[in-house]
């Protein structure tokens, strides 16, 4: 029986000593920071059952061994460390993650090399902005097998070989940007069969002759020179769900995998569209991948037919050289709900694809999906109003920057062979066909006249019509749109009040009316649920305080900086100060009298007094006047029986 209880007790011990050790007691460090400390060595003081350490961003130049049993993750970036002796990682049996980025790791390659041999269980290895070569890296990776995550950012890699990964199969997500890559061996990343996330942004790759890699999701290419991407056509699935081909040299539309998982796709700031008309590009596309391929058959448009099973939901195409919409090519994307067309050179959409003739029978297209259309900066002149209708499920439509003249209604503009034939330069863009709209940014088009119901059956929810110098909004123009509109944006348009006439909105929320000439807000907005106004930069000398009293109910914010508000008639703001409403620039916003000026904060600590004496005589009320009158008389009586009394004193003194 003594036998039984001493086991039993060497047995407690034993487990009580392994969770001491193992760090599980309730006083056990799990991390330890040494952040930004200075240090040229790593403390000694080190507690064995530390889990996680950061060493970055000090002077370190050396490292030597650890002897830290539980470590997990070692931070020893934005060092100077260019020598790690053999055994340093020898006794960091559990380590996973280990940050060695921005040091010297170019240097002294066999020792360091070596030392890295012994994290076998590795999962994530940060290596970059180290100067390192495509051998020095290789060098690095033997011995990774369990190897999830690699970075290699900014380092001086030329040529990927296949040999590269050889022991590092198992990763998951590698990224080498900003490298010198102009050189990819085939079989590099093929055997990389759980590899989901590439990223070699920023290197000199030209081509993209057969994509291969079925099995990533994600690839970024961008900021590189690659000219075309072209993928071989085959019946197996490729898995990828974003590509990125921004900042190229892209001439074509990339020919992507036919069976693919594409959602979504950057090619914004490239070349496409240099070649002017949609066919002449497509015919160019097909014809360069039959000779990469070596097809001999010219006749099958590959570029469609890889294309139309895309089921792509955003595509970036802005800052490239198109002169013409193409209308076929992007109309294949059924599942297409974001396009970003913008800072392109289109003048105008005209109707024009094959078998479309004046004569001959009208084919229309469609974009089933599309809900966010960005148009900005092209220079836009013209819309057809087919292609208008294409757009059947349009929600956000950005026309900014460009010289769209909205039309009066779209009763007289019908979708046939006729419309073509409308002289382009004085036309106008029948915006009222878009049943589903509900954002619409006319910013900046020299719009001269909003004409009445220029927005009819449309379901406007905001409408930007902001620097649009000397536009004239008629009576009646937001007609068809006025139960529906939140947020209207009339600013920066030289507006005076008596050209600003605005219906009952009773569904707005946010109104700018900002650096414009008005001296008066429309008393229609007393109808209006607003939040959130803006009136900065006119000439308002005062705000009707019944309108202001109406609108505090649901106001918020207000801005006011910028006009030539009267100090005395501020009734309006002291409605606003009792319901506390937020008044941002309350600190920049200055009030005026006969005499001078005040920042308005300042003036209404001593308003009383200062209105007293400072009031413009035309803004005086005749009570007020009566009210001086009479507080001036009774100064100076109290004066004149003051100065008798003191005089008789005087004069009993002196008999």
């Amino acid at each position: 029986m003594v036998r039984h209880m001493f086991s039993n007790l060497l047995l407690l011990w034993s487990l009580s000593h392994d969770l001491y050790i193992t760090g599980l007691t309730y006083n056990a460090p799990q991390e330890q920071s040494w952040n930004n400390q200075n240090l040229s060595s790593v403390p000694l003081d080190l507690d064995v059952r530390l889990r996680r350490l950061d060493l970055s961003n000090n002077l370190i130049r050396q490292l030597h061994t650890l002897a830290l049993p539980y470590l997990e993750q070692l931070d020893l970036s934005s060092n100077q460390l260019d020598f790690i002796s053999d055994g340093a990682f020898e006794n960091l049996a559990r380590l996973e993650q280990l940050n060695l980025s921005r040091n010297g790791l170019n240097n002294n390659l066999g020792s360091n090399s070596k030392a890295l041999q012994s994290l076998s269980g590795l999962k994530t290895l940060d290596i970059s902005m180290n100067g390192l070569s495509d051998d020095a890296v290789e060098l690095y990776l033997r011995n990774k097998s369990s190897l999830d995550q690699l970075q290699m950012t900014g380092n001086a890699l030329k040529r990927l070989s296949h040999s590269l990964f050889k022991e590092s199969k198992g990763l998951r997500t590698i990224t080498i940007d900003d490298n010198l890559i102009s050189e990819i061996e085939q079989g590099t990343f093929e055997p990389l069969i759980h590899l989901e996330t590439l990223n070699l942004a920023k290197n000199n790759l030209a081509h993209i002759c057969d994509f291969k890699l079925h099995q990533i999701k994600y690839l970024n290419l961008s900021r590189n020179s690659v000219e075309f991407f072209v993928t071989r056509q085959d019946d197996q699935l490729y898995r990828l769900e974003v590509l990125d081909l921004s900042y190229n040299k892209l001439l074509y539309f990339p020919i992507v995998p036919k069976m693919n998982c594409l959602r979504y796709l950057y090619l914004q700031n490239n070349m496409i569209g240099t070649l002017n008309s949609e066919a002449t590009m497509v015919s160019e596309t097909n014809s360069l991948y039959n000779e990469i391929t070596r097809k001999k058959i010219v006749s099958k448009n590959n570029l469609h037919s890889n294309w139309r099973p895309m089921p792509l939901i955003y595509i970036d195409l802005s800052y490239n050289h198109f002169r013409s919409f193409p209308l076929e090519t992007l109309s294949l994307l059924s599942s297409l709900e974001t396009l970003n067309f913008s800072y392109n050179c289109l003048q105008n959409i005209f109707w024009d694809i094959r078998n479309y003739s004046e004569s001959g029978h009208v084919r229309q297209l469609f974009f089933p999906s599309l809900k966010h259309l960005d148009l900005q900066s092209n220079g836009l002149l013209y819309m057809s109003p087919l292609f208008l209708n294409s757009l059947t499920q349009i929600e956000t439509l950005n026309l900014e920057d460009n010289s769209v003249q909205p039309c009066a209604s779209t009763d007289h503009l019908r979708s046939s062979q006729s419309t073509q034939q409308i002289n382009v330069s004085t036309s106008c863009v029948a915006l009222g066909q878009l049943r589903t709209l509900k954002h619409l940014n006319l910013k900046e088009n020299n719009i001269k006249i909003l004409e009445p119901h220029t927005f009819q059956r449309t379901s406007l929810v905001s409408l930007n019509l902001a620097k649009n110098v000397h536009m004239v909004i008629h009576e009646g123009a937001l007609e068809g749109a006025q139960t529906s509109l939140q947020s209207l944006i009339i600013s920066e348009i030289n507006m005076s009040s008596s050209h600003l006439s605005l219906p009952c909105l009773p569904a707005l929320t946010q109104l700018n009316l900002s650096n414009n000439h008005l001296d008066v807000i429309p008393s229609s907005l007393i109808c209006s649920p607003l939040r959130e106004v803006d009136i900065r930069n006119n000439v308002l000398m005062t705000l009707n305080h019944s309108l202001i009293q109406a609108l505090s109910t649901h106001l918020t914010i207000m801005y006011i900086s910028g006009n030539r508000f009267n100090c005395c008639d501020s009734k309006w703001l002291k409605i606003l100060n009792e319901t506390k409403i937020k008044l941002p620039d309350i600190g920049e916003a200055e009030c005026f009298t006969r005499v001078r000026k005040f920042v308005m904060m300042e003036y209404l600590k001593n308003h009383v007094l200062n209105c007293l004496f400072h009031t413009q005589p035309q803004e005086v009320h005749p009570g007020q006047i009566i009210i001086i009158i009479l507080f001036v008389g009774v100064i100076l009586a109290v004066l004149i029986v003051f100065s008798r009394k003191l005089c008789c004193t005087q004069r009993s003194f002196v008999v």
